[in-house]
C-alpha cells in the first residue's frame, strides 16, 4: 500500500559508523523544513558490528507509527544493500556510498557524513541548512575534523546531484518548524521535572536510561539530586527513604531491574510511601533482546509485590500521554500513599515524533502532605490512622514535635508492630480495598477513535497507539475503530463495557506472545476477545505489516 506525500528513509550500517549521528542531524534539518517525522532506530547490544539502521519516516501531516517499507534506503557497508533490497518500494532508491567516504574523506569513519550529504540533496535541501547542523554536531572536535567532514559532506551532496537528478524526492513541506521533535524517555523526564521530581535514582538499564539521562542534564537547574545506583535494589530503597522525607522521588528500569525491585515495592505498598517506577519494557525472560522492545510485562506489574496492596499502572501511548500521565503518577502517588508505575517500552521510550506544545497549564503539582505551618499544631500523631477514605495525613519528620514510627511489619494506626487479628484486617482494607475504591474513580479512560460505526474493534494499550491510529485512517472503508488504554490497573472495565456493547469482532493487538491484554479483559469484564494479533520477536509493529495482518487475518478470516 502507497501513502501519498511522505517518504521513509533508512540509514543502515554497522555498529560504531554514526548512523545515530546521521538520523539526529537529518532530523533537525527536515523539522526545520517544516515536515512531520516519525523516526526509530533498530539496533544490537554490541558495540561495533552486526547490522543496525536509524529509520526515519516524513510527511507535510503529523505521522504515528512507522513502515516496513523504505523508499530510500543507504547503505553505510556492503552488507546492508543485500539486507534491506527486497523491502524497498517500487521508484525507491538504494545507495551504497561507503566508496565516497572512502575516496574524498580518505577514511571509511566518515561516512556518516557522505550519507548526510546524499540524502539532503536527494531531498532537496540546501547544503548551507545540513552544513550548519554538521558544524554544530562536531562543534567541539578538532578544525581538522570538522573540515574533513564538511568536504565529504559535500562530496556526497554534490555526487547526488550530479549522478540522481531524476530521483530527487519533492514532498509538500507541513507546517512542523516548531514545536518539538522528542522521545518518549524523554517526555517522561521532563514530566518528572514538571512534577517536582526532586531525587531520581536509576541503575543504567536499556531501555529507560534515556530518563536518567535528560534528568541529569536538567539536576542543576531544578534542584534536582540525581544518583547512579549500584543496582536496582538500591535504587527502589534509596526512593522510598528519600520519598519518607519528603521528596517527590522516581526510578527508571527494565523487567528484569523491576524483578529485583519488587520487595522494594511491597515495603513501599506496606509503609504506604509514595514512588513512581518507570517499566520500559524489552524482550525477557533473562537478559532477553537488550535494546529491542516487547509489552510482555503487564501481568508481572499487575500482580507484582508479596501481599496485597493498592498500585496504579499508567501505560502512555503518545508523546503527550508519556508527559501528563507521569505528572499524573506522582499526584495520585501522594494523594494515596501507594507505589505508581508507568509501563512504557524502547519503541515508546527511543522513538522520535513532532508535538506542537506541551501546555504548562495542564501541570497541577498537588501535594498531599501536612505543609510545615500545620505541622506545628500536630500532636498524638498517628502515620497510619485509620479513615474513611483509607488515606492517614502525612506528615513529614522534623516537621513536627511527636515521635514518629513507620514500620514494615503489620502495625498499629501510630506505627508500632502488632500482631492482633482485628488489627491485620482493618489494615489491610486500608491499603487495600479503601485506597482502590479512590483510585477507581480516577481512572484515565480508554481513548476510542472511528467507534461509532464499526464493526470491527482494536484494542491495544501503551505504544500501539499509533499504529492502530494509521491503521484505522488507512482502512477507513472497513468500519474498523480501536481503543487505546492510558491505564491498565485499576482495570477501565466498565468504561469498555460500555464502548465494546456492539461490537461485532473485537480483536487485541499486542506486543507479547500470551494474548496478556486479552486475558486480562476477559477476567475483569467477562468480555472474550475474538483474536489476538501478536508479535513478539523484538520487533514494534509497522503500518504495513499489521495492515496487512488485519487483511489476512480479520477481514478476510484467513
Amino acid at each position: 500500500m502507497s501513502y501519498p506525500n511522505e517518504l521513509t528513509i533508512k540509514i543502515a550500517g554497522e555498529a560504531g559508523q554514526g548512523m545515530n549521528t546521521v538520523g539526529d542531524a537529518l532530523c533537525k534539518v527536515l523539522k526545520k523544513a517544516g515536515f512531520y517525522i516519525f523516526s526509530n532506530q533498530d539496533y544490537m547490544s554490541r558495540v561495533r558490528g552486526g547490522n543496525n539502521y536509524f529509520q526515519i519516516r516524513i510527511s507535510d501531516k503529523p505521522l504515528y507509527a512507522l513502515r516496513g517499507r523504505s523508499n530510500l534506503v543507504v547503505a553505510l557497508d556492503k552488507p546492508s544493500v543485500s539486507i534491506y533490497k527486497d523491502e524497498i518500494e517500487k521508484d525507491g532508491v538504494i545507495l551504497p556510498i561507503f566508496e565516497i567516504a572512502k575516496t574524498t574523506g580518505g577514511e571509511e569513519r566518515f561516512v556518516n557524513s557522505a550519507a548526510c550529504g546524499v540524502v539532503s540533496a536527494m531531498l532537496g535541501i540546501d547544503f548551507g541548512s545540513i552544513e550548519n547542523v554538521i558544524r554544530q554536531i562536531f562543534a567541539n572536535k578538532d578544525q581538522k575534523i570538522i573540515d574533513s567532514n564538511i568536504n565529504v559532506l559535500k562530496a556526497g551532496y554534490d555526487y547526488c546531484k550530479n549522478n540522481f537528478k531524476s530521483t530527487k524526492f519533492n514532498l509538500k513541506k507541513g507546517n512542523a518548524g516548531g514545536g518539538y521533535l522528542i522521545n518518549g524517555n524523554e517526555a517522561i523526564g521532563l514530566g518528572a521535572i514538571s512534577a517536582g521530581c526532586k531525587f531520581y535514582c536509576a541503575y543504567p538499564m536499556t531501555p529507560s536510561t534515556g530518563i536518567l539521562n535528560l534528568v541529569s542534564h536538567y539536576a542543576k537547574k531544578f534542584n534536582i539530586v540525581v544518583e547512579q545506583a549500584e543496582d536496582e535494589i538500591a535504587a527502589v530503597n534509596m526512593i522510598i527513604g528519600a520519598s519518607f522525607v519528603g521528596a517527590r522521588s522516581m526510578t527508571g528500569t527494565s523487567g528484569g531491574g523491576f524483578a529485583l525491585m519488587v520487595e522494594g515495592l511491597s515495603l513501599a505498598g506496606m509503609t504506604e510511601t509514595p514512588i513512581v517506577i518507570v517499566d520500559a519494557q524489552r524482550p525477557a525472560p533473562a537478559t532477553g533482546f537488550p535494546t529491542r522492545t516487547e509489552q510482555a510485562d503487564l501481568n508481572f506489574l499487575i500482580h507484582a509485590g508479596h501481599g496485597e496492596f493498592a498500585r496504579v499502572i499508567y501505560t502512555p501511548g503518545t508523546i503527550e500521554e508519556c508527559f501528563y500521565l507521569t505528572i499524573k503518577a506522582f499526584n495520585i502517588a501522594e494523594k494515596y500513599q501507594i507505589p505508581v508505575l508507568i509501563m512504557t517500552d524502547q519503541h515508546l521510550a527511543d522513538s522520535n515524533r513532532n508535538i506542537d506544545t506541551l501546555d504548562s497549564k495542564k501541570i497541577k503539582v498537588e501535594r498531599h502532605i501536612i505543609s510545615k505551618e500545620e505541622s506545628r499544631n500536630v500532636s498524638n500523631y498517628k502515620r497510619y490512622k485509620i479513615t474513611e477514605s483509607g488515606i492517614s495525613p502525612r506528615a513529614i519528620p522534623s516537621w513536627i514535635d511527636d515521635v514518629f514510627y513507620v514500620d514494615s511489619d503489620e502495625h498499629t494506626e501510630d506505627g508500632h508492630i502488632t500482631e492482633d487479628a482485628q488489627t491485620r484486617n482493618l489494615m489491610v482494607d486500608k491499603r487495600l480495598y479503601k485506597k482502590m475504591d479512590g483510585l477507581s474513580k480516577e481512572v484515565e479512560k480508554p481513548v476510542s477513535y472511528y467507534i461509532e460505526k464499526a464493526e470491527i474493534i482494536l484494542i491495544g494499550f501503551g505504544s500501539t497507539y499509533g499504529v492502530l491510529k494509521e491503521v484505522c485512517e488507512a482502512l477507513s472503508d472497513k468500519k474498523i475503530g480501536f481503543i487505546h488504554l492510558p491505564q491498565v490497573w485499576p482495570f477501565p472495565g466498565k468504561d469498555l463495557e460500555l464502548i465494546l456493547k456492539g461490537a461485532k469482532k473485537i480483536v487485541t493487538v499486542e506486543n507479547n506472545a500470551g494474548a496478556q491484554l486479552a486475558g486480562l479483559l476477559r477476567r475483569e469484564t467477562g468480555i472474550s476477545a475474538d483474536l489476538s494479533i501478536l508479535k513478539y520477536d523484538g520487533r514494534p509493529f509497522d503500518l504495513d505489516y499489521l495492515i496487512g495482518r488485519i487483511n489476512k487475518e480479520v477481514l478476510t478470516g484467513g
